[in-house]
């Protein structure tokens, strides 16, 4: 540990990689969701499948997937993880649309990172899908569910 006990500091305050080559490897899972607020008509458009730009639900799912797997390319510090799995889902909600991306993997450092980029890259790609429609769509909140494994063990909302 690091300056203040801060894993991400080393002790003169700089920001550093975490070491966790010393951590065993444990079967580790995070479940995140992301809300993207709509106008009724362009929620009915969307789960309707008429949106002008196309299948949008395929799109949000494939940009979910793509940002969980490229978290550590987006997120300063986060480790390369080989993941062995990515769901993500996209349902009709009060508010418009909500999104929920799980991630599995084994390793030595979790994967909530990479659930919760998922579920933010998917809400993007929803953005950007309906944009034309609803310039006032808003997304969030975005929020980590669940995690697993690792030393903490299971956390729930």
């Amino acid at each position: 540990m690091g300056m203040s006990g801060m894993s991400h500091l080393d002790d003169r305050g700089r920001a550093r990689m975490v070491d966790v080559s010393g951590k065993p490897e444990t079967a580790r899972e995070a479940v995140a969701e992301a809300f993207v607020s709509l106008a009724p008509e362009t929620r009915r458009a969307l789960f309707a499948g008429e949106l002008p730009k196309g299948d949008a639900p395929a799109v949000v799912r494939l940009a979910a997937i793509m940002g969980a797997k490229r978290t550590s390319d987006l997120v300063p510090l986060c480790h390369p993880i080989g993941l062995s799995a990515v769901e993500a889902h996209i349902e009709e909600a009060e508010v418009g649309a909500r999104l929920e991306v799980r991630v599995a993997a084994t390793g030595r450092t979790g994967v909530e990172m990479e659930a919760m980029t998922g579920a933010v890259l998917g809400a993007i790609a929803l953005y950007d899908m309906v944009k034309g429609l609803d310039r006032g769509a808003e997304i969030g909140p975005v929020r980590l569910l669940r995690k697993s494994g690792g030393r903490s063990g299971e956390w729930r909302r």
